[in-house]
């Protein structure tokens, strides 16, 4: 069984210091609403061919001094939930020795064993607190094998999944450019501007991992698996127009989920998805922080659950959601946000619907975390300590979808083999053998 040794752990404070009038970064009213769980990120890596692990630390802890600067609050500390005191205590970074080949966590049928590559004790399901403070945390795990690993947790309470894959990209250029020292990301933690703070935020739901055990696996669906489906989709039902592939993803994943419900119990529940969507336009796209808001889809009878139908449902919601957000103003815009927080503590305690959430990470360049030593093998995150969550993240061709799904264990066992999923998606398991 793999264990992990910290061969080091530091600080990395920006360099140079934050200036005193970046001191005060006020957080928005989508911070403030967010939930104090870490985005937890993992690049894997086959063994690097022209670096040292000595090298590849000095290169990460440099850049990252670096990129910080332009991306301050990270190096800083909330507070009062109200704003980040950007005080240059800066990020953790640990240097973690793997004592067992990469083949075996990427060969593991489950997606779980990627969590040797996280700070341990940590990171993506525990809140912030006093002993674990740090907005963001990095390690480096180098493996027997020879291969690398690279992961970041960033708070939740100061960036989103745009905001984390916006500074990784930046932080890759920052070390690949870093003889040339022409590099000069632009990041805004402007968002208060746009969403502006409240008085009074409702506190958010604490995420309580389920009392029945999660699981997460991996599946990918290929570039040519998406344009049959969406073939076979707009074939059946002509009115649906250019369906995205996260679209026809999304809707072949949550007929599946539908399907082991209805093994389970025998009849159909009525079943509701929450999706999140990005708010970068009309917000500008390098405002950092949080700028994402809800949406839902609801099928009623199992009639509503096939493909096409979900399809059109999944559009015709986003449609209407757009439409809304043109007519609001940032009052009615933090009302709306607010509702939809409470709507789901209510819908999750009546316990009517099936609830599934799916955040989508696709078009961030999950596929391009290259510092220097290649393109990764594997993206991913570890797994959700709640169930029925999706995460949709770009293969490494950059033209398919691999979804991550956490599901109850007992879930996990009826979801893996539904013939329709096996018919469009494949496991990601890969050996280094």
């Amino acid at each position: 069984m793999a264990s992990s040794t910290i061969l080091s752990r530091k600080i990395i404070t920006p360099s140079p210091p934050t200036p005193s009038s970046h001191r005060h970064c006020n957080l928005s009213f989508r911070d403030q609403t967010a939930n104090t769980l870490y985005l937890p990120i993992a690049a894997l890596y086959s063994k690097p061919e022209n670096h040292t692990i000595t090298q590849i630390s000095n290169i990460l802890e440099n850049s990252l001094s670096k990129i910080l600067y332009f991306y301050y609050p990270f190096g800083g500390r909330i507070k009062d939930n109200k704003y980040v005191d950007c005080n240059d205590i800066g990020a953790e970074y640990f240097n973690v020795h793997i004592n067992c080949q990469m083949s075996e966590i990427l060969s593991n049928p489950y997606n779980d064993a990627i969590e040797i590559v996280f700070p341990q004790n940590m990171a993506w399901g525990n809140s912030l607190s006093e002993e674990r403070s740090s907005l963001l945390v990095v390690q480096l795990s180098h493996f027997d094998c020879g291969g690398v690993g690279i992961s970041i947790c960033l708070s939740h309470k100061v960036a989103d999944g745009y905001s984390a894959f916006k500074f990784l990209g930046d932080w890759i250029s920052m070390a690949r450019d870093d003889h040339k020292l022409n590099f000069q990301p632009s990041p805004q933690f402007d968002g208060a501007l746009f969403l502006p703070p409240i008085d009074n935020p409702p506190p958010m739901p604490n995420v309580v991992p389920d009392p029945q055990q999660c699981v997460s696996r991996m599946y990918n669906l290929s570039s040519s698996t998406l344009s049959k489906l969406k073939d076979s989709i707009v074939s059946t039902n002509p009115q649906i127009q250019n369906p995205s592939r996260i679209e026809v993803a999304m809707a072949l994943i949550h007929k599946c989920g539908v399907d082991v419900s209805m093994s389970k119990s025998g009849v159909f529940r009525p079943t509701m998805l929450y999706q999140v969507m990005n708010l970068r336009p009309p917000i500008p796209l390098n405002t950092m922080g949080n700028a994402t808001c809800l949406f839902s889809t609801i099928a009623m009878s199992i009639d509503k659950t096939t493909l096409p139908s979900y399809v059109g449902e999944l559009q015709k919601a986003k449609q209407q959601l757009r439409h809304k957000l043109k007519q609001m103003d940032t009052n009615q815009l933090a009302s709306h946000a607010i509702e939809k927080l409470k709507e789901i503590v209510n819908i999750a305690n009546e316990d009517v619907f099936d609830i599934y959430f799916c955040t989508s990470l696709c078009t961030f360049g999950s596929h391009k975390i290259d510092f220097g030593w290649g393109s990764p093998l594997r993206v991913t995150q570890v797994k959700h300590p709640t169930k029925n969550k999706f995460m949709f993240l770009d293969d490494p061709s950059g033209e398919g979808i691999n979804v991550l799904i956490t599901l109850t264990e007992a879930d996990m066992l009826l979801f893996q083999n539904n013939k329709e999923l096996l018919e469009f998606a494949s496991p990601v398991v890969q050996s280094l053998e």
